[in-house]
């Protein structure tokens, strides 16, 4: 006899909002472990310093790598070389965005503020639109119907997740929203986000967007080759495929609808240079929990919180091997999560709400 797998609406338009107010899981109080005040005032702390290095270290990347692979331009040696500059495009352009998207990165405003648009542009997101969006995240993380960044509903869309490894789904997406954006329109589930006030900022970064575009485009028709195209644009699409392997392991295969970022957030321990490219955003649960942590600090904040969390996955490997395997499971049994039992020293789980008794876990 088949399975029949009842689908919930991810949308932030459907069902599935109404009820999760219902519930009392909108803009609803979560879970913080305890960290004393003037522990948390210190690492609060803003500087310009470590933000400053990162990018001069980045961009310097930017110009050897891409320099390299110009040199290989019609050689076999062409596919390693951009290869490699575009992972470094595009992997810390997604974490650089994330965190001046906090405005956290820097100390002065206006460093987060130039850093997060360059960012945006390079992978290929609104900046404003995704700075709502990712604030209703934060508000509502992983609440169905409700947060506009899961990556995968459940049952999981292995089609999607398969072409996002070079960001085939999302990336013309987000060409077609630049579109909407430069001609003044606004997709519906944006309007539930984006406040009045700032639509106007969404419809000119859009045309400026766009102008760019369309000059990589016309550099292309000109020099009759799509050289300008893999330095500026194509790097979005043949460089994700970390930003992709990042963003899977931050939440899939956790909880839904829960108020403690324990459950329903990931926290790995990765080598120095992953942690340079993701900004140190391994450490997902902290982040979640207290998100004005500037990135820097965020290791020094998994020390005072790590007697109240589930010990970290051992390393990224590990994380993604977690997570294929639950998204395989989820495939048959979409209640199915990884959890893991936590410390004697940590305060219990906060589920939120009341969960089926038919809920898998994995407590291994």
């Amino acid at each position: 006899m088949a399975i029949v797998v009842q689908k919930r609406d991810y949308s932030i338009l459907g069902e599935e909002s109404r009820r999760a107010e219902e519930k009392g899981l909108v803009a609803a109080e979560w879970y913080t472990s305890p960290i004393p005040r003037a522990k948390m005032k210190e690492l609060m702390k803003r500087k310009d310093g470590p933000a400053i290095r990162d990018t001069i270290i980045w961009f310097f990347g930017l110009v050897v790598l891409g320099y390299i692979a110009y040199l290989s331009w019609g050689t076999w040696w062409s596919i390693p070389a951009f290869l490699a500059y575009g992972m470094l495009y595009a992997t810390p352009a997604d974490s650089r965005w994330h965190e001046c998207g906090h405005g956290t990165a820097f100390k002065t405003p206006w460093m987060n503020e130039v850093i997060y648009q360059i960012a945006s542009f390079m992978v290929l997101r609104s900046a404003t639109p995704w700075r709502w969006s990712h604030a209703r995240h934060h508000t509502d993380t992983i609440i169905v119907g409700r947060d506009p960044e899961i990556v995968t509903e459940r049952p999981p869309l292995w089609k999607i997740l398969w072409m996002q490894m070079f960001d085939l789904y999302g990336g013309p997406v987000e060409i077609k929203r630049f579109v909407m954006h430069a001609f003044g329109k606004l997709e519906a589930q944006e309007k539930e986000y984006i406040p009045q006030s700032e639509h106007k900022k969404v419809f000119r970064e859009a045309r400026v967007y766009m102008l760019i575009i369309l000059a990589v485009i016309a550099a292309c028709i000109y020099f009759g080759s799509i050289l300008p195209a893999m330095f500026i644009i194509l790097p979005s699409f043949y460089g994700f495929i970390l930003v992709l392997g990042f963003g899977m392991t931050q939440h899939l295969g956790l909880y839904e609808d829960v108020l403690d970022h324990r459950l329903n957030s990931r926290t790995i321990y990765m080598n120095p240079v992953l942690r340079y490219l993701y900004w140190n955003m391994n450490y997902h649960v902290e982040h979640h929990m207290f998100p004005m942590v500037p990135y820097h600090a965020l290791s020094k904040l998994h020390e005072e919180m790590k007697a109240d969390c589930p010990p970290a996955r051992p390393s990224f490997s590990a994380a993604l091997k977690e997570v294929v395997m639950a998204l395989k499971k989820q495939k048959l049994d979409p209640h199915y999560v990884v959890v893991k039992p936590l410390p004697s020293t940590a305060r219990p789980y906060m589920y939120g709400i009341e969960h089926k008794s038919n809920l898998r876990s994995d407590m291994s």
